[in-house]
């Protein structure tokens, strides 16, 4: 597994929100890539919380 610094991922995360709600904006929140989107945040988000 590869070792993520907090401010990496925090970044990580920063960047996978900016896209979710770019692409809710532009195609509604439950666009299928928007969902994906949104999974992908929780798992960043799950690490964060786990490393903080």
């Amino acid at each position: 597994m590869k070792i993520v610094t907090k401010r990496l991922l925090s970044l990580m995360i920063q960047i996978k929100r900016s896209q979710m709600m770019k692409k809710a904006t532009d195609q509604g929140f439950t666009h299928p890539e928007v969902v994906a989107y949104s999974q992908e945040l929780d798992t960043l988000l799950n690490r964060y919380q786990d490393i903080a």
